[in-house]
């Protein structure tokens, strides 16, 4: 009998070893405040609007950079990196809705907060970003819905990562699939 309760009592202890942390199964997510949701929807906001303005030709905007801090939100090396290089790509490439057709002459760009939430130290901001170009005498709308993610550390928000959220998506102002630098395996976010 004893031995019976001594191996109950490893496989117990082993269960509750392998159980997640409950914030790892998103029971203690909670949203953030109106304020916060606000600051990070206009950091992730600029970022997506300066991807838009990229596309207006003739290409201007090369002068223009990445900020590494928008409204008090620090944006990782990383993603100021990739955004670089992305407004070079949008920038340098003749963007038109049509293969030979108009190249874009305006681009309007807003993103709507839909929910933002709280894990311990990570932030996930989602939004839905409402993009219209003009071209000649047309225009095209686009709504994309996009993740956001955040981390905070000694009270500072940094923008670690986006995503697209539905993966048949394709927005106007993001580079090809096949444009993309291949996925590090070594490294974070």
């Amino acid at each position: 009998m004893v031995r019976h309760w001594t191996r109950l009592g490893l496989v117990l202890a082993l269960a509750v070893c392998v159980v997640p942390p409950s914030s790892a199964l998103g029971r203690d997510t909670t949203p953030v405040g109106h304020e916060t949701r606000e600051q990070l929807t206009a950091a992730a906001g600029t970022l997506v609007r300066l991807r838009s303005q990229a596309l207006v030709q003739p290409a201007r905007h090369s002068g223009e950079t990445v900020p590494d801090e928008i409204m008090g939100v620090l944006i990782a090396p990383d993603v100021v990196r990739t955004h670089a290089r992305t407004l070079r790509e949008l920038e340098n490439r003749n963007r038109a809705p049509v293969q030979g057709g108009p190249a874009y002459t305006g681009a309007r760009t807003r993103l709507d907060a839909a929910s933002a939430t709280r894990a311990g130290d990570h932030i996930t901001l989602e939004a839905v970003e409402h993009t219209e170009v003009r071209y000649g005498t047309g225009k095209m709308t686009q709504s994309v819905r996009r993740r956001f993610e955040f981390v905070t550390k000694n009270e500072r928000i940094t923008l670690t990562g986006e995503s697209v959220v539905d993966p048949e998506a394709h927005p106007i102002n993001d580079l090809d699939p096949a444009d993309l630098p291949p996925k590090s395996s070594a490294g974070g976010r």
